[in-house]
Formats: C-alpha cells, sequence, structure tokens
C-alpha cells in the first residue's frame, strides 16, 4: 500500500508538535519533519522533544539550500543531526544523492535495523528522459539506498508519463514524483504505478514542494486508499483547470456507485499530445472543458452524430480498442437548464420547447456557445452570435442559420423585449470574478440571463441581471446536467446518482 505522508514545515517545534497530531487526526500514515524549517533549531534539545511528540512514524528530512531547502551550515553538523535521528529512533532519514557516498562514510556504514535511507534527487527545472531516469534510479540504487526518491518538474502534463514509466519498472521502493500543477497526477496515481509513498499536506500554507495536494483531498476526495493497478483514470483536461469542481463531484459518485476510477484535474496545454501520450486501456475517458472543446473534434476517431454537428465534443471515452470517441452533454444540460428557467419544472420535457420562436443572444463561439446555439436552434430559437473575434461569431452563426454580432454591440443591441442572453465565456470565472460579458444597462433588454459559468455560483452578470429585476439561470444547472451524461458514458451506462451530485454541487459551488 502506498503510504500518504504529510510535510511538517513549521517554524517551532511547539507547531511540529501540533501539526503531527493534526496530521494523525486527518488520517496519514507517516510525518515529514523538515528540520530545515525550524527556526534556531538544536539538535540535541529538539529533536527529542519533535519524537516523544509526534503520534506517528517519522521519516526526518534536513535539506540544504542546494537542493531546494533551507539549511545553510556545513555537512558535518546536517550529517551528525541525521546520525542523531536514526540513534534516536527514527522510521526514515533522507539524504540527497550529490552527498550520499560521504553520508554513508560518515556513519561508517552503519545504521539502525529499524530505520530505512531514502536517497533523494531533486530536479527543479524539468523532467528528464526515461533512460536518464532509470540511469538515475541505478545510482541511487547503487550507493546503498532502501528506498529510491526522484522528483522532478513538469513542464509539460506529458512528463508525468516518463515518472510512471520508470516507476513501475523499479525493482526497489520508489517514491517518483513530478512536482507543480501539471505533474498532479504523479502524487494522486502513485497507488497505481507501484510508489512508496506520496505527499499530502495539511492545508495550503503548509507546503513544502510545488504541486500537492492536501491530505484531505488525498484520503476524501480522490479516494487513494482504493487505488490500485486496475484503476482506471478519468479526468478534466482544461487550462485552466483548478477552479473545476468536477474532480469532487465525478469522484463522490464513482465511489458511490463502486465504479473502480478516479478522476483528475488535468491541467494540459495540448490535447493532442495527451492523448497520444496516455494511449493505455486504463486511461479511459475524460471530460473536456476551454480552451479544448473544437480541438477534441480532431482528435477522435469517432462522434456522437450530435457532437459532430455541434463541431465541438467535451466528452471523449476510450474504448477498449484504443479508438477515441467523442460525445457532446453540453448542449443537452445548458439548453434543459434554459428551458426550465424560462417555463418553470418540466417545460423541458413539453411537446413544444419554451425557447421555440424566441430570441437568443450567445455570447462566446466557443466550444460551449457552439453546444448552446446548436441546441437552440433545434428547439425553433432565433439564434444571434456575439464574440470578441468577429470573425468567429460570423462562423458559427452561418452555420446555425443565425445571426452574428460583436462584443460591443451588445451595449446597444434591443431588436425586441423578451429576449434570452446566454454567456458561454469564461468571463467571470474564478479567479477573475469580476469579468461580465455585457454591461449591466443592457441586462434589462432581456427577460432570462444564463451564465454557463458556476465557478462562482453566483457570478457578476448573474447579479447585475437580478439587481435589473431579470429571471436568472445558474451555471451549476447545466455542470450538474452535462457531468450526468458524462458520467454515463465513462462507466459504460451506470445511471448517475443524481441526488447525489445535487447534495455535493450545492456544497461545493
Amino acid at each position: 500500500m502506498t503510504l500518504v505522508c504529510v510535510p511538517l514545515v513549521a517554524r517551532t517545534v511547539e507547531e511540529m508538535v501540533a501539526d503531527a497530531a493534526a496530521a494523525a487526526a486527518a488520517g496519514s500514515d507517516l510525518v515529514e519533519i523538515r528540520l530545515d524549517f525550524i527556526q534556531g533549531f538544536r539538535p540535541r534539545e529538539h529533536l527529542p522533544q519533535l519524537l516523544r511528540g509526534c503520534p506517528l512514524p517519522v521519516l526526518v528530512t534536513y535539506r540544504p539550500t542546494w537542493e531546494g531547502g533551507q539549511y545553510e551550515g556545513d555537512e558535518t553538523t546536517r550529517f551528525d543531526t541525521l546520525r542523531l535521528a536514526m540513534e534516536l529512533g527514527v522510521d526514515y532519514v533522507d539524504i540527497e544523492l550529490k552527498v550520499a557516498d560521504k553520508f554513508m562514510s560518515f556513519i561508517s556504514g552503519n545504521k539502525p535495523e529499524k530505520c530505512k535511507l531514502i536517497v533523494s534527487s531533486h530536479n527543479y527545472e524539468y523532467t528528464p528522459s526515461c533512460e536518464e531516469l532509470a540511469n538515475l534510479v541505478a545510482r541511487i540504487q547503487a550507493v546503498g539506498a532502501d528506498i529510491v526518491k526522484v522528483a522532478t518538474a513538469a513542464k509539460d502534463i506529458v512528463d508525468v508519463s516518463r515518472m510512471f514509466q520508470v516507476m513501475v519498472h523499479c525493482q526497489v521502493p520508489m517514491i517518483g514524483l513530478v512536482m507543480s500543477e501539471r505533474g498532479l497526477m504523479s502524487r494522486v496515481l502513485a497507488p497505481k504505478f507501484g510508489g512508496y509513498l506520496t505527499f499530502g499536506i495539511l492545508n495550503s500554507a503548509k507546503t513544502s514542494a510545488p504541486g500537492q495536494p492536501t491530505v484531505e483531498e488525498l484520503l476524501d476526495v480522490y479516494n487513494i486508499r482504493c487505488i490500485g493497478p486496475d484503476t482506471k483514470v478519468l479526468g478534466l483536461i482544461a487550462n485552466p483547470v483548478k477552479q473545476s469542481k468536477s474532480p469532487i463531484l465525478h469522484n463522490k459518485c464513482l465511489q458511490y456507485v463502486g465504479y473502480n476510477a478516479v478522476y483528475l484535474p488535468l491541467l494540459g496545454d495540448n490535447l493532442a499530445s495527451f492523448l497520444e501520450t496516455y494511449s493505455s486501456p486504463d486511461f479511459s475517458g475524460f471530460s473536456c472543458s476551454l480552451p479544448f472543446k473544437v480541438d477534441a473534434v480532431q482528435c477522435c476517431n469517432e462522434h456522437d452524430p450530435v457532437a459532430k454537428s455541434i463541431g465541438a465534443i467535451n466528452t471523449i471515452v476510450r474504448r477498449p480498442d484504443g479508438k477515441l470517441v467523442g460525445y457532446n452533454t453540453d448542449y443537452i444540460g445548458a439548453i434543459s437548464a434554459i428551458e426550465d428557467g424560462i417555463g418553470g419544472p418540466g417545460s423541458k420535457d413539453a411537446v413544444i420547447s419554451p425557447l421555440a420562436g424566441r430570441l437568443i443572444v450567445v455570447v462566446g463561439a466557443g466550444g460551449a456557445g457552439k453546444a448552446i446555439a446548436y441546441g437552440a436552434k433545434e428547439k425553433g430559437a432565433r439564434v444571434v452570435v456575439a464574440n470578441r473575434t468577429y470573425e468567429k461569431a460570423v462562423s458559427l452563426a452561418n452555420a446555425i442559420g443565425g445571426q452574428a454580432l460583436r462584443l460591443a454591440d451588445l451595449e446597444t443591441f434591443r431588436p425586441e423585449d423578451g429576449m434570452i442572453l446566454a454567456n458561454a465565456t469564461s468571463l467571470g470565472m474564478q479567479p477573475n470574478i469580476d469579468g461580465t460579458p455585457i454591461p449591466k444597462k443592457a441586462l434589462s433588454f432581456y427577460d432570462v440571463v444564463f451564465d454557463a459559468v458556476y465557478a462562482p455560483k453566483v457570478t457578476r452578470l448573474l447579479r447585475e441581471a437580478e439587481e435589473c429585476g431579470v429571471k436568472v439561470v445558474s451555471g451549476v444547472e447545466m455542470f450538474i446536467r452535462q457531468a450526468m451524461g458524462q458520467f454515463e458514458h465513462f462507466t459504460g451506462g451506470i445511471e448517475a446518482p443524481e441526488s447525489l451530485m445535487r447534495e455535493i454541487a450545492a456544497k461545493y459551488t
């Protein structure tokens, strides 16, 4: 079983002891005591205090500045402190590969049988090739490591695949981690690829390396205790991605129905490269969001007819034969939410849609905009597309037989009363919550305003529309409904637990 380790980076011994207790309460298996973070550290006084007050097994690290830590003193003092930690009965000691030979000589090759030596190498710039990583692992093994630790940096999410390849072939226990947000899946999927341990922080203020999730996220969101070699990998590939609530929603529902999969936030830069790199059948399904919904069309081998007509995909499923099939659940989610907003509950099931004959202004000509414009047209609405790049608005308007506007035109566009506005851009999404696609004074032209953005739940657009007395429809409704469709595609037809999804969405959005 992959161990979950909480790094302790407090500045005082007292805080360290308190954080160790918090780590135990949170469900951690062990703690890493980062001695280099303690101000005024006195080894022979403070180490016994730390170990007496710790309810969990301990990994001691005294990281020098030249390896990304905070210790600036001489090596003899540092080595002596690590030897003292061994003598006091710690379970693990970390020493850097660059000085591992010297440390082994310093302790004359003697260490307590209970204490395991982790020999580590950190590359804060990039992730080397598979061959270079394999050679590095061999060098670490050669100096007498009980456990190999290699930490690199991800410039692109595909870099993580090289670490996975080396981990699964390593003949000794290995900790293989790729730092930064693009490397998150190396930390969550450590159990799938045989990692000895992974790090989870107590909170975002107590990080010891870039891209570390919290211990709560590892245990409660990603359900890391249940991840194994056969676990399927799902995820949202987007840029940005960390604002998304999809991982919480899907993971809770996957756990509820007992489906062996984990859903990850995947910060990507190139969708085609990602799909080509992670081509194993175990990487079985992906949600696509900004800016990849249109690119996804070219990446799929087959397309659901509706997705092909829309020209945008938000769901990709990898079949057992390796073929990628694209779907679009956005249009169902958005259109049904807007219909309910116009006509009240159940109106989406009416023979004639409440959208029929209405004028809807869709802001945005990307993937979500295409889905809403297509869906509205299918329901009999007259569609106007407004976009910052006018040429894209013209292209989409021509495709669905509508009218194109520049975004600035919305300030005065009022051909009739009773219009519907649908924002399908990221304007107003966290962290840029002050964004809005249309001036407040123009919102009074509309009867209903819908915003596809759901984080925050009440965007500036929706808040200002309500202030103008206009009926609003939150993007949370679209989020839930499109997620239900995705869940069923990902799980091979298992019905999505709608009530649970709504409960989660209410709690986290």
